[in-house]
């Protein structure tokens, strides 16, 4: 099996074109887009390319988590 079939994709990547960061989330490009411009998703510019760091990916992640009080590892 590939990295491709599999469900959970491994981030091996340092830096993510925007297109690959909206696929890893699940989000569409407008709620992307506004996210990175509320400060939720961070991002770098290289000349006019625009990156997210693998490090933002995780964080929005967790972002998400603390706000819908997910705690992993809890027993009911």
């Amino acid at each position: 099996m590939t990295a491709k079939n599999t469900a959970v994709t491994e981030m091996t990547k340092y830096l993510y074109k925007v297109s690959e960061a909206m696929t890893l989330l699940s989000l569409s490009r407008s709620l992307f887009y506004e996210q990175m411009r509320a400060g939720r998703i961070k991002f770098v510019k290289q000349g006019r390319s625009t990156f997210i760091p693998a490090s933002a990916i995780k964080a929005y992640v967790k972002l998400l988590e603390q706000e819908a009080g997910v705690r992993y590892g809890e027993t009911a």
